[in-house]
């Protein structure tokens, strides 16, 4: 009885420190892979930003094109525009480079 009891006793114990060895591994792997996650979030997340700083850094070079090219042209329009003649004062209702409004017509018939 008393062999029995331990036998009993020694195989219970056996199955107890199988069932921690494997409760332990389990818990190992579970770690393991959520390094593995966490590790491939941080990747992605890595990677986000990455994207997220080119996409701004394409959007500041277009418009820093943008302001140059428009600043071209407005410097073209302004030479083109000193270069272009001046109309003539001596046409309608400017004659000899003064205004003929109404008030000067009838300052004119009195």
């Amino acid at each position: 009885e008393r062999r029995e009891r331990k036998r009993k006793l020694s195989k219970e114990m056996a199955e107890k420190a199988t069932r921690e060895l494997e409760k332990m591994q389990l818990k190992e792997k579970a770690d393991i892979k959520y390094k593995e996650w966490l590790e491939k979030k941080r990747a992605e997340e890595a990677e986000k930003k990455k994207k997220e700083k080119e996409k701004e850094k394409e959007r500041v070079a277009e418009l820093q094109e943008k302001r140059t090219r428009s600043e071209k042209i407005f410097k073209e329009w302004l030479q083109n525009a000193r270069n272009k003649p001046q109309p003539a004062l001596n046409g309608y209702g400017f004659p000899h480079g003064r205004s003929a409004g109404l008030y000067v017509q009838y300052r004119n018939m009195e």
